[in-house]
């Protein structure tokens, strides 16, 4: 891989090996709420107006709904990281937008908008001490001039070894030879055509055994046909306009278990039929900035194929 035209911001390698407990069955980046709020607008739902009319109510509702869907993530056998939150920074709760992170190598995520520029000192702090924890190996910075929102716009496809990478609202079409050239694997771009749906992650979830399940109002028909070469129909789930409206896409896996903050019956019974199990916590609080589920979290030991076969031939 040729790296040079990018800022590697690591540390010496360093020799982590060492005896270590059980794995978990995810490692997650999050953050506590504690200066979350609706303070800005940069989406279609957002308003703070209306969040500052009942501002310690939603404030309250949030860490509840945080505090919940943490415990179920732990339940299920999930490791949670934390980083601090900040003040001045309320969607620095939002880790999935942080980086992208595949085979022990991060991405850091530069924003588009002002509003949101202020967590990227930040994260990259948290990034450095994840790498001198041994969490990551390296760590690295997008090219000058493209735009990435992290995890958020680029959502990993174990079944096919791809990312797809949402551009358009958020994220730059150029970033995905960026992608493609630190991780070494095939990025798929589509571009994302409803404000309401402003990053992949709010738009498409691939699961765990093969399916992709998305919004397909979300992309424009070029976006919508460049997903259907990729994927059967067999393997499509569609979202319907109740679904789409509850970021019922907006998923995490965790095993056979989906996460997510509400789902329609219809839904949750398609889920069954195909070997899933589906769990609720209510983030409503988080939905009226436009985030849910996948939104909250940041995979951390996401791995490839290709990177899986690395490690075996180094060893």
């Amino acid at each position: 891989m040729d790296s040079s035209r990018f800022d590697r911001r690591a540390f010496a390698d360093t020799d982590h090996a060492a005896a270590s407990p059980p794995s978990p069955a995810a490692t997650l980046l999050m953050c506590e709420p504690a200066h979350f709020g609706v303070t800005y607008a940069i989406n279609p739902w957002m308003d703070p107006a209306g969040w500052a009319r009942d501002d310690h109510a939603l404030a309250a509702a949030a860490r509840r709904e945080w505090t919940a869907y943490r415990r179920m993530l732990e339940r299920l056998g999930a490791a949670i990281e934390l980083i601090p939150a900040a003040p001045g920074l309320p969607d620095l709760v939002f880790t999935a937008n942080a980086a992208l992170v595949l085979d022990r190598t991060a991405l850091l995520a530069r924003f588009r908008h002002p509003e949101r520029q202020g967590e990227e000192a930040h994260v990259a702090a948290m990034f450095r001490a994840l790498q001198a924890r041994g969490i990551v190996d390296h760590v690295f910075a997008l090219p000058e001039g493209v735009v990435l929102e992290g995890a958020g716009d680029c959502v990993w496809d174990a079944t096919r070894q791809l990312f797809w990478m949402g551009h358009g609202p958020r994220s730059s079409l150029a970033a995905r030879e960026a992608v493609k050239e630190i991780f070494g694997v095939d990025v798929v771009a589509l571009e994302l055509a409803d404000p309401r749906f402003y990053h992949m992650d709010t738009a498409l979830s691939a699961l765990p055994s093969g399916e992709v399940m998305y919004v397909p109002g979300a992309f424009t028909a070029a976006g919508r046909a460049a997903l259907h070469e990729r994927v059967a129909p067999a393997l499509r789930i569609e979202l319907g306009a109740d679904d789409a409206a509850r970021l019922a896409a907006n998923t995490v896996a965790i095993g056979d278990t989906l996460v997510m903050s509400a789902c329609s019956r219809r839904l949750r019974g398609e889920l069954r039929e195909r070997g899933y199990r589906v769990a609720t916590t209510s983030l409503a609080a988080f939905q009226r900035s436009g985030g849910s589920a996948f939104c909250l979290t940041l995979r951390l030991d996401r791995k490839s194929a290709r990177g899986e076969m690395r490690r075996t031939e180094a060893a």
